[in-house]
């Protein structure tokens, strides 16, 4: 691997700016719930019930599922998304605290120009996030004027910039809806970490919250026809990226790229580990990491080559795998108990959301749970409201379903398509469409669609929401809305 890289000045580098240029699924009962229990110290009532809905495909001789789910949303089975001194309140990198989409808060049913705290003039339409620690706000944003890529950290509280440090980025091909700003900054501690690349580099830095540099890695070329676009999981003194590139339906010229995990130490940058995967088609989700009630905590990966995928955090063995993804997945897994949760698809469809149980002892093998395989998403990473995730397609159609079988409670298509995740605040959901259509939707057994709003541009990237603010990327505008009362 290469050696850790010496601190940079803040400058625009020379020479490095971009040229011009119904469901049907299977289902096995978990046992999660008595994990959850132990975990959380709280009393679990489970009821048993007997299959009545059409949408089950099981068989009259199920046993009784317990369904019932403790979720505490700061301190999560999963385990912290960026540990340290993210609080409840931030939103320490893509998809908030344990990357499951959801925090408190009082989102409006709808809002108007008027209602915005401020509105910044950012240098593209990038689909990359943001992240909030604090009162700072980081997100990466590429000028294309000037052709170059920037970490930036914004005040929360008023949007005026406070730093600026320009990146080294070259020419590649990307897919017509990423941007060269498409990763999402991490916060953990008194850090922030960002992932990034070109064809010939792939770079992962880590930052103070002030903006000087730490330490900066490049892991060598990057090979991609849709583009980079994961980020990096920060947890446990360590920092994870998914290195997936492509091997399969190559260009000619092409050859086959790799897949694996690279763990380095998040306080200097060296090598913790590396471990292979099979290569074929590029995912891009983000890490999630699971720690156990007992053993090792998990760094878990979903992909096509090997489905869902343990590593032992520590030092990378791998511990299981299970086959479950045949296409590429784009959006990140989720970890809710003992169950691991992610999907796989395309843009022609076939797309499935699989939920396997997460081996804990040696000896144990994981198994499928449920997958549901009708509206189920692509890119955008579902979040939890509860015992429920909210599911929104890539065509439309949003979903709630129960986070322990996959039950599906409600569905109901909203129009337009989607490639930001949805996100949970309080008792709401809010999606975006590519189009700019912001929905708001009641948490509920009923499905309840509470107000919209035409935003005015396209949006591509996630939502934020952290620190009593929600942010959003609309065009090349980035803007900041109150959720300390409802209207």
């Amino acid at each position: 691997m290469p050696s850790v890289g010496k601190n940079r000045p803040n400058r625009p580098p020379v020479g490095c700016g971009v040229a011009s240029g119904a469901t049907a699924f299977r289902m096995q009962p978990a046992p999660i719930l008595d994990n959850l229990s132990r975990r959380f110290r709280c009393r679990i009532r489970i009821p048993t019930r007997r299959p009545t809905s059409p949408q089950l495909a099981m068989s009259s001789r199920t046993q009784p599922l317990r369904i019932a789910l403790c979720i505490v949303f700061a301190v999560c089975a999963a385990g912290p998304l960026g540990s340290g001194s993210a609080t409840a309140q931030d939103w320490p990198g893509f998809h908030g605290p344990a990357g499951l989409g959801a925090t408190t808060g009082a989102l409006p049913d709808s809002w108007t120009d008027r209602d915005y705290q401020w509105r910044v003039k950012l240098g593209g339409e990038d689909v990359g996030s943001v992240a909030i620690a604090g009162e700072q706000a980081f997100l990466m944003d590429y000028d294309a004027a000037r052709n170059a890529l920037a970490l930036v950290s914004l005040d929360l509280n008023s949007g005026k910039e406070l730093w600026r440090r320009f990146l080294p980025i070259g020419q590649y091909h990307r897919h017509k809806r990423n941007t060269y700003a498409s990763s999402t900054p991490t916060i953990a501690d008194d850090s922030v970490y960002i992932a990034y690349a070109d064809a010939d580099h792939t770079w992962l830095r880590s930052f103070t919250l002030g903006g000087d540099e730490r330490w900066n890695r490049d892991f060598g070329p990057w090979q991609s026809d849709h583009g980079f676009a994961t980020s990096p999981r920060v947890a446990g003194g360590m920092v994870f990226l998914f290195d997936s590139q492509q091997a399969e339906q190559l260009e000619p010229g092409q050859q086959a790229a790799h897949e694996r995990v690279v763990a380095v130490d998040a306080a200097t940058g060296d090598d913790r580990w590396e471990t292979e995967l099979k290569a074929t088609r590029t995912n891009y989700g983000i890490p999630a990491y699971y720690h156990p009630t007992e053993g090792n905590p998990q760094v878990i990966t979903a992909g096509t080559g090997n489905g869902l995928v343990g590593f032992d955090a520590k030092s990378g063995t791998k511990l299981w795998e299970l086959g479950v993804l045949d296409k590429r997945s784009v959006s990140s897994p989720l970890v809710i108990g003992d169950l691991a949760i992610a999907s796989c698809g395309s843009g022609g469809g076939g797309n499935i959301l699989v939920a396997v149980q997460i081996p804990t002892k040696p000896g144990d093998s994981p198994r499928e749970v449920y997958r549901v395989d009708r509206s189920a998403a692509y890119v955008p990473t579902s979040a939890l409201d509860g015992d429920h995730l909210m599911m929104v397609s890539d065509n439309g159609i949003i979903s709630r379903l129960r986070a322990a079988d996959g039950e599906i409670v409600w569905s109901r298509r909203l129009g337009g398509n989607f490639g930001a995740s949805p996100i949970v605040i309080g008792n709401k959901t809010l999606v975006i469409s590519l189009d700019g259509i912001a929905t708001v939707i009641a948490n509920g057994n009923e499905f309840q669609k509470l107000g919209e709003v035409d935003l005015g541009a396209g949006v591509g990237a996630s939502p934020a929401a952290g620190g009593g603010k929600l942010l959003i990327r609309v065009g090349d505008e980035l803007r900041c809305l109150s959720l300390e009362k409802s209207t």
